[in-house]
């Protein structure tokens, strides 16, 4: 992986980093606003502004995935199997690295359909080493389990992908620990996670970690009612832990480079994609999910979403501290290219007033 680098919003569009602004340039932020409503509502949406400075990647696609022979790979979720015309981001990184001679584990909270997702990925790619285990992101007590678990083996871990995510539904749920559903899935869990599965990461091979995003994040974390407690909106339980997760991407950077841990951290968000992220949060009746309904050309199938997240993981070039997205259409679809970092994302105070917090939630030291 080389060096490091230094996108996505939320709820109205707001300052990031940006190109020199012009009529052209007015009229596509423009465009990008029209269709970031119709995609993602008023909850929020963001512009995959290009990365001030940085280079240009050559088309990109899962057959440039080097040999991951040998690497072992973690991702969280991955039981997202091909459905209608829907399928997991998860399940698409763990077959694209399993055929490409990664030793994969899949692990999620239903075990039934974790195990389908091994089978028809090993009849997908023959020969490929792939299994499943119990992992609930939302029970602590799971998550140390699985970690203790995976400790067990003795083996290093070269790639975690912290991918596994939930959308709120209208109603606020909490999780066993307590903690409100979205926040406890998508966030917390991965923290505790990352946390207890560091000792094997430092014994990995150019180890790195991928953290998934969006392009919907929200304008500043609610430190006062991180649990949304006294002001539950499903989407805002969203955009906040996708906020929550660049952040975390960036900050673990910085604290691996200053405590010398030698693993590196990269985000990446897949745009919009076809997955059961709506059906099985808001559902199909909510405004999301009548534009997934009505306006399906807007979603590009998960195997191309899921391919900034496999850039993240897999490629060389990829660059610590970096943020991947589609470089298509208004950053909602295409092959893989940097995104520059939202202002939002940027507070290094609010940062670490959120690895403190997630550290004293999880009862857990990552430092």
């Amino acid at each position: 992986m080389r060096a490091e680098l230094d996108n996505q919003n939320n709820r109205q569009p707001r300052g990031a980093e940006r190109p020199a602004f012009s009529r052209r340039a007015f009229l596509r932020v423009s465009a990008a606003g029209a269709s970031g409503a119709l995609i993602v509502g008023t909850a929020g949406f963001a512009i995959g502004w290009p990365s001030a400075g940085a280079a240009e990647i050559p088309d990109w696609t899962a057959a440039d995935i080097p040999a991951q022979n040998g690497r072992r790979v973690l991702v969280t979720g991955g039981n997202g199997y091909p459905q209608g015309d829907r399928s997991g981001l998860g399940y698409q990184d763990a077959l694209a690295l399993a055929r490409a001679g990664a030793r994969v584990t899949i692990a999620s909270r239903d075990q039934a359909r974790g195990e389908e997702a091994v089978q028809r990925i090993l009849a997908d790619a023959p020969g490929s080493e792939v299994r499943f285990e119990t992992l609930d992101l939302a029970n602590l007590t799971s998550v140390r389990a699985f970690a203790a678990r995976m400790r067990a083996t003795g083996q290093g871990l070269d790639v975690l992908i912290n991918n596994a995510g939930v959308m709120g539904r209208f109603n606020r749920e909490v999780s066993v620990d307590g903690f409100e559903r979205v926040f406890a899935t998508n966030t917390l869990g991965h923290f505790v996670l990352t946390a207890q599965l560091l000792p094997l990461l430092r014994r990995g091979r150019e180890p790195r970690i991928v953290w998934v995003s969006s392009m919907r994040i929200s304008d500043t974390l609610p430190f006062h009612d991180l649990q949304l407690e006294h002001s539950y909106d499903y989407a805002a339980a969203y955009d906040n832990t996708k906020l929550a997760n660049l952040m975390l991407a960036l900050e673990f950077e910085r604290r691996s480079k200053t405590a010398g841990w030698g693993v590196s951290s990269v985000a990446a968000h897949p745009g919009v994609a076809r997955t059961n992220l709506i059906p099985n949060g808001p559902g199909l009746n909510s405004a999301e999910g009548w534009r997934l309904r009505m306006l399906p050309f807007m979603f590009q199938p998960a195997a191309e979403g899921a391919l900034p997240t496999l850039y993240a993981a897999a490629s060389p070039q990829a660059v610590a501290g970096g943020y991947y997205g589609p470089n298509g259409f208004q950053g909602m679809r295409g092959l893989p290219g940097p995104v520059s970092i939202p202002v939002s994302a940027q507070n290094l105070q609010s940062a670490a007033i959120l690895w403190a917090s997630l550290e004293r939630l999880g009862q857990v030291s990552l430092s």
